[in-house]
């Protein structure tokens, strides 16, 4: 058995070698502190006996326990237990022993309890007393390296674990590019206290006090580093860095991940990260039933149409992790496909994958697909999503976003799937643009035949479910908001707002499909809560202004100096304040965390049928006045709300 690696060879041997020295010694320690001077005389014989065996013991014991993988410079805890233990095996083995020879007549019986502690001084005290060696020796050297004034003092944000290793690593690394000055505390309470040398000076709110004191003992930091994890920070106070960063001209940063972190300690370069403009959003994190979503999916077929898309493309890739027998992606953009399929082969080689270039407005392709395949789950995320775009398209819009979704829900239950989920957004709430009238008419259209399917089902039949999943803006996704910021801040700005008071819900796409499958292996499991529809918890919404200005300020620039915001007034079907919910909705929570069960208004599948056909006939026809005639008799919100958002405007 290989115990030692041929270049550690001389230092390892000569720690084994101490380590049964030790041993041995603590054997004689422990019986002298017994017996005293009678050690030399009447006890000589068990200490003829009991010295070579500790050591024999301890010479395997110590190599099982693999005593000498560690480094006694990075000696630690973990270290310490492993000692432990290692020196319980040797006393335990070292008593039975005895137990068997002697009968332990030749020692007192404590000696052994004695020994233990002596041993885990001897063992463990050198090499904790090697690594604060060398750490007084590593921190000096710091000190006195002519470089060492030449790197970027930085101001940590949270007196934590992670402030304690960033601190450690810096001060072994002799390349660091950074110096900490000082540490922030978030609740406080270490106030006045110290992590390695490195003083917590004051409370997070204390920025500008405590930067003004550093700027006086010329130590002004030129950065702010959060220390801790992104899924363990407060939205609040990161927002709060972000303006109190911004007035004092410094830039943020945010340790990496911690595999990350791993990764840079072995290279000894660590790499600050840009924080996200994810992290402003500050929304808790919800639990996940992760085993309700593993059991919706893995070992089904599963259909994905929109699988390019921003919402489809993360669906697809969640879905994949899952284990589904199949999965069926179904886009009708070239590229967009390519490159879902090209992703999918290389994390998942062994799925089975079926990629198709279909249209989901073309009625006899998608149902033949969907007879084809026969997919236990149909998510449904392919829509015409930009307000603006829609709003001179409309009769484009009602037939991917309206007669669309009726072909793909008309072929799953075709199909006899046990579920279709369609992806909905917030704009059909109160809806003032085209699109958000045709997210509101297609979930109509599922929540009526959801209903209907259950009233004409044969007995012992389980129809299909079609479940309606609501959410507000994804965080990045194409054509939102974010990525036209980037853009304009990329190009020196401006940075375009259609008005200052606009607000808007926001998600992370990850999060966004997590809890869209959340509240899918939820509905499959309810049935008896047919014609309801889920609006995930979107949290408050944010004012558009405001993520402009603290997008400027993570770039380390200042808004209205270094760049300006520029208002442009509301875009046809624009809407200032999003709605996730009507009120007349009465939303109630479900076992689901971060999913909320809403009621609207059922409409008669049997109207709604023939209005639709009525709709498709006039879209076809480019006959707009018919168009937006029929929604607006299907979705009667439609014309009183976009007549108050003019009246607003005005």
């Amino acid at each position: 058995m290989k115990i030692f690696g041929s270049r550690s060879i001389g230092r390892a041997t000569l720690v084994f070698f101490h380590d049964l020295v030790m041993t041995g010694v603590s054997f004689v320690i422990a019986l002298y502190l017994r017996v005293g001077v009678l050690i030399f005389d009447r006890f000589l014989d068990g200490v003829i006996f009991g010295v070579p065996a500790c050591v024999l013991i301890g010479a395997v014991v110590y190599r099982r326990f693999g005593l000498y993988r560690g480094i006694w410079r990075f000696a630690s805890l973990p270290d310490l237990v492993q000692v432990a233990k290692a020196v319980s095996i040797t006393t335990l083995a070292m008593v039975l022993a005895m137990f068997l020879i002697t009968r332990l007549d030749v020692l007192p019986r404590s000696v052994p309890l004695i020994q233990w502690f002596v041993l885990v001084v001897l063992l463990g005290g050198p090499r904790f007393a090697y690594r604060l060696w060398k750490d007084g020796r590593s921190a000096a050297f710091e000190h006195l390296r002519s470089g060492a004034a030449e790197r970027i003092p930085v101001l940590l944000v949270g007196a934590d674990a992670g402030a304690e290793t960033f601190i450690r690593a810096i001060a072994h690394d002799r390349g660091a590019a950074y110096r900490v000055v000082g540490v922030l505390d978030e609740k406080g309470r270490r106030v006045g206290r110290e992590i390695r040398g490195v003083s917590v000076l004051g409370h997070v709110d204390q920025l500008a006090e405590v930067v003004e004191a550093l700027t006086l003992k010329g130590d002004r930091p030129q950065r702010l580093i959060f220390t801790q994890q992104k899924n363990e920070r407060r939205g609040d106070l990161i927002r709060s860095m972000v303006d109190q960063a911004g007035n004092l001209g410094l830039t943020l940063s945010q340790l990496p991940s911690l595999t990350e972190f791993k990764d840079a300690l072995q290279t000894g370069r660590i790499e600050l990260k840009p924080v996200a403009v994810e992290d402003l959003l500050g929304r808790p994190q919800a639990v996940l039933d992760r085993s309700a979503i593993e059991g919706l999916i893995k070992g089904r077929r599963v259909l994905v149409t929109g699988a390019g898309g921003t919402i489809g493309s993360e669906l697809t890739r969640q879905i994949a992790a899952l284990s589904p027998a199949e999965l069926t992606l179904v886009e009708n953009g070239e590229y967009n496909l390519y490159a879902m399929e090209l992703e999918l082969r290389e994390q998942f080689p062994g799925l089975v994958c079926h990629p198709v270039l279909a249209d989901v407005r073309d009625r006899e392709r998608i149902t033949r697909l969907v007879l084809e395949r026969r997919p236990e789950l149909v998510f449904h995320a392919a829509a015409l999503k930009h307000v603006p775009l829609v709003e001179v398209n409309p009769a484009e819009g009602v037939l991917t976003n309206v007669v669309g979704t009726r072909n793909v829900a008309d072929a799953a239950r075709a199909a006899g799937a046990l579920a279709m989920v369609f992806v909905s957004t917030d704009k059909a709430v109160r809806p003032t643009s085209v699109m958000g009238t045709t997210k509101r008419f297609a979930e109509s259209y599922c929540q009526a035949l959801d209903v209907h399917a259950l009233r004409t089902a044969r007995p012992g039949e389980s129809p299909t479910r079609f479940l309606t999943v609501r959410f507000g803006n994804v965080l990045g996704s194409s054509g939102s908001v974010v990525p036209l910021f980037r853009r304009q801040l990329a190009r020196g700005g401006p940075l375009t707002v259609t008005h200052p008071e606009m607000r808007r819900y926001f998600m992370t796409v990850r999060e966004a499909v997590e809890l869209v499958l959340q509240a899918s292996a939820h509905g499959v499991d309810h049935p008896d809560e047919r014609g309801k529809i889920f609006v995930l918890d979107m949290g408050e919404p944010v004012r558009i202004v405001d993520l402009a200005r603290q997008m400027i300020r993570l770039a380390g620039l200042r808004p209205d100096k270094d760049v300006r915001i520029e208002y442009t007034g509301l875009r046809p079907g624009e809407k200032l304040f999003e709605e996730i919910l009507y009120s007349a909705e009465a939303p109630s929570r479900t076992e689901a965390d971060g999913v909320f069960l809403a009621s609207p208004r059922v409409i008669d599948y049997a109207l709604l049928n023939r209005a639709l056909q009525e709709l498709e006939t006039a879209a076809r026809s480019d006959d707009e006045a018919r168009v937006m005639t029929i929604l607006s008799n299907i979705v009667p919100d439609f014309p009183a709300q976009r007549e108050a958002e003019a009246k607003r405007d005005a």
